[in-house]
């Protein structure tokens, strides 16, 4: 998000300056902090409609207590990726418990209202029109920060939609390759064994390399078949999940670690460029290891020599993410509209279900799987709670 708070700052004229007075108005604002709350969720009660969307005084002193943190940070800074993250939460979080948009406007003015008597209490008259601008270019930038939050919501909404008809569509495919795969195997398995029967007969009556080579070979294009059909399967009946205790961030490592011999046999190199010492969550941990390494193999594949693949992991308290970069070509328009859709590919080896079971296991964990892409490579980013 720095390029959007870069752009932020440019547009609402936040200078270094304007910082050293938002820091030396701390001391001022401070002791008022919580009066300044009071007066914020007064408000809010006040009004029917927005107090409809909480659920009683323990969430009040809740967002009260979230508020105080919030006007401090807001003024000590700094004004960095920290900062929007925090501020995004607080975002989503109204977004979550339906806080109409027009209420966050009203109440935001009850604390600028807050501030200017403050300022206009504690500042000579020398000092008042540089120390209220500063302060009126914090809430201003505080006032953007939120309303693009709404913004994304609604985009989040059309998603989400676009999403149920994509599952609805896959809904309808897995059910034809589930009986489809199942009438293949018994056949498929049947030929199986009476090629090995038929091999071993030539074996042992003949050994002449003109008539075992072929049967070798039909026994190696059966044995191709039956990946793709276990791919099929694997696609067609995503298993129930088998959740346990354990340690993502090991996890993560051991995929990293064996992806790296193929992506140096291409002359790219694979790092695992983030991640905590531990990081443990509830989840199927198989389940986890086949969406990473899927992941990392397709970077790997998208990079030519000299390309890097970097890996990061991140969590709180709610969720971990797993982000895979690599600095390849990209993904064209046409391709990025359908990467998750079933047999889909651009490989010409490929069955076209690997991203389908990804985004299959992620749903599966109540998880999000989102995509950046573009000249400069490619970015898968998983997000899945640590407590489904």
């Amino acid at each position: 998000m720095s390029a959007f708070l870069d752009e932020l700052f440019r547009y609402v004229g936040l200078t270094d300056e304007d910082r050293m007075r938002l820091v030396a108005l701390h001391p001022v604002l401070e002791p008022k902090f919580a009066q300044i709350a009071g007066r914020f969720y007064d408000a809010v009660w006040a009004d029917p409609r927005a107090a409809a969307v909480l659920s009683g005084p323990a969430q009040t002193e809740r967002l009260r207590l979230t508020l105080i943190d919030w006007m401090s940070t807001g003024l000590l800074g700094p004004h960095d990726e920290r900062f929007y993250e925090k501020r995004s939460r607080i975002g989503r979080r109204h977004v979550q418990i339906g806080l109409a948009q027009e209420y966050m406007f009203t109440a935001m003015n009850v604390v600028r209202i807050a501030y200017q008597e403050a300022i206009l209490a504690a500042f000579p008259a020398g000092e008042l029109g540089p120390m209220l601008g500063a302060a009126n270019k914090l809430l201003d930038i505080e006032l953007a920060i939120m309303v693009r939050h709404y913004q994304l919501d609604s985009e989040a909404k059309l998603i989400a939609r676009e999403r149920r008809t994509q599952a609805d569509r896959i809904a309808a495919m897995q059910s034809m390759t589930a009986g489809l795969a199942h009438e293949v195997r018994n056949p498929l398995n049947a030929a199986k064994l009476q090629l090995e029967l038929l091999d071993r007969r030539l074996r042992r009556e003949h050994d002449d390399p003109r008539l075992t080579e072929p049967s070798e070979l039909a026994g190696k294009e059966i044995d191709r078949l039956t990946l793709l059909l276990n791919d099929f399967l694997a696609f067609a009946r995503p298993p129930e999940l088998h959740l346990e205790e354990r340690d993502i961030a090991e996890l993560v490592r051991h995929v990293c670690e064996a992806e790296r011999p193929g992506a140096t046999k291409r002359g790219a190199s694979l790092e695992l460029v983030v991640a905590p010492p531990t990081l443990v969550a509830r989840v199927d941990a198989m389940k986890v290891h086949q969406i990473v390494a899927n992941l990392v193999r397709n970077a790997v594949e998208a990079v030519t020599a000299n390309g890097h693949v970097t890996v990061e992991l991140e969590g709180d308290y709610e969720a971990f993410t797993v982000r895979v970069q690599d600095d390849g070509a990209g993904i064209p328009p046409d391709v990025r509209a359908r990467i998750y859709e079933p047999f889909f590919s651009t490989k010409e080896s490929g069955t076209g279900l690997g991203m389908s079971i990804v985004h299959s296991l992620v749903t599966l964990h109540a998880g999000s799987i989102e995509l950046d892409t573009g000249n400069r490579g490619t970015r898968f980013e998983v997000t899945i709670p640590r407590r489904p």
